[in-house]
């Protein structure tokens, strides 16, 4: 039987080698209140390792290099990882490995943090999950973190957007199930944490004093800037050109129809456990 496309099979996890600058500029920071409890909930000290799990461009990485972490980001896409590079180039204690995160050889019983920004769904959880636990010291921390876009079903711009998704996007992935507004209950259900993380739950690998914290925020964009923002997530980037083309010229004249300005609340999304 066929297997339906979503366009975030693992296969496509390298293609945003080749949107890296694009990246860089659109996708969005991390609260400071979400790194803030990371840092309460390992607690700080000086000295401390970390590895960072699909690094992307860095959208992660500064607040940590700066407490003074040594971090090893590993990313398997080139042009990401010489991006990094340039980056942090000031900072001694930091390295990128060109690598999937399966396949990075990395040292066990060593690192204080393991972290991953929006990256761990790319990840094979039943490689990786134990993989991060035999990584990290006794009492060492797994942290993961993403945003979620909340649908506002019932916002007439989301609605006429939602009715250009029916034409378009949905003849090319086709799906019974369409986007509902979640509460943070919602997200912390097995079944979200899986769709968010690609696992059910991190006890099941022998992490404890698992805890999953939520930050809101509202990000404005104007019409190229949402359709910007789109082009750099894996569904849009594997859609076929024609189909492509057609949902967003559709979905940039319904903005700009609405006063050029499309609000989108975002719920961020902390999942932390304990060796």
């Amino acid at each position: 039987m066929a297997t339906t496309k979503t366009g975030w099979e693992r296969d496509k996890r390298t293609h945003f080698d080749d949107i890296v600058l694009t990246y860089d500029r659109v996708r969005p920071e991390y609260p400071s209140e979400l790194y803030e409890d990371i840092l309460k909930y390992i607690g700080q000290s000086p000295g401390k390792t970390a590895v960072e799990i699909g690094a992307g461009t860095g959208k992660a990485t500064a607040p940590f290099l700066d407490l003074g972490y040594s971090i090893t980001a590993i990313e398997i896409g080139q042009n990401m990882a010489d991006f990094l590079l340039r980056k942090f180039d000031e900072h001694k204690n930091f390295s990128v490995m060109v690598s999937s995160f399966e396949d990075a050889p990395l040292q066990e019983n060593y690192y204080d943090l393991i972290y991953a920004a929006s990256a761990f769904h790319w990840i094979d959880a039943k490689i990786g999950c134990p993989k991060a636990h035999s990584l990290l010291k006794k009492g060492g921390v797994i942290a993961l973190f993403r945003y979620n876009a909340i649908a506002a079903v019932g916002d007439a711009l989301y609605d006429e957007i939602q009715a250009i998704y029916e034409k378009y996007y949905y003849s090319y992935y086709p799906s019974s199930t369409r986007p509902t507004r979640k509460s943070k209950q919602d997200f912390e259900k097995p079944s979200e944490i899986y769709t968010s993380f690609r696992f059910e739950y991190l006890g099941v690998y022998g992490f404890k004093d698992i805890l999953m914290k939520f930050y809101d925020a509202t990000r404005t964009f104007n019409a190229d800037e949402y359709i910007l923002s789109l082009e750099t997530m894996s569904d849009y980037i594997h859609l076929p050109d024609n189909i492509r083309t057609s949902l967003f010229s559709g979905i940039k004249e319904t903005i700009i129809k609405h006063g050029n300005q499309h609000k989108v609340d975002y719920n961020y999304q902390l999942y932390m456990g304990r060796k």
